[in-house]
């Protein structure tokens, strides 16, 4: 009885800090941000959802309402997404001080996602990992958002791939 009594007052003080679900996730090892991404005048136009998975963290972003064609997607350094131009957002997330690009001998930094390829209907779904990146690297003190650009990212043009302007963000929040 006196274990369950132990127990039972443990579990109880647990849960007085956090909910039953992001308790089960932490006991897992499973952590989840999401970034709500909208465009400079305000209007949601998708998500952002990163979670660490056996080690690595994989991406999902969704948005609906685009312009159509491909855009250059990065996470960026900092959590802070000030319209009306996005750079409050920093430069690209790149804790191993790669330069920009899948396609460049020097690169790529984690922060590098593949282009969005949004369709006549103004969306696009992606799905991805970044081997070695870790939630509490891209939660640091600062944060991380998601930023997607106006143009394709050429995969090999330091620092940003020629993706052009910001054309939306968000700031990724533990959930």
């Amino acid at each position: 009885m006196r274990a369950l009594t132990v127990a039972t007052i443990a579990g109880l003080a647990l849960a007085g800090c956090t909910s039953p679900e992001k308790n089960a996730r932490y006991m897992a090892g499973h952590f989840r941000a999401e970034a709500e991404l909208k465009t400079p005048d305000g209007t949601r136009v998708g998500t952002a959802i990163a979670e660490e998975v056996d080690g690595d963290i994989r991406v999902l972003v969704e948005v609906a309402g685009m312009p159509k064609g491909a855009h250059g997607t990065h996470i960026h350094a900092v959590g802070k997404c000030d319209a009306p131009d996005f750079a409050s957002a920093g430069p690209h997330w790149n804790p191993s001080a790669h330069q920009h690009g899948k396609e460049n001998p020097a690169g790529p930094h984690l922060g590098d996602l593949p282009n969005l390829s949004v369709g006549d209907n103004g969306r696009d779904r992606t799905i991805l990992t970044l081997k070695g990146a870790t939630y509490s690297g891209l939660l640091d003190e600062d944060g991380a958002a998601l930023v997607v650009h106006a143009q394709a990212d050429d995969y090999k043009t330091d620092p940003s791939g020629n993706s052009g302007g910001r054309i939306a963000c968000g700031v990724f929040k533990a959930v």
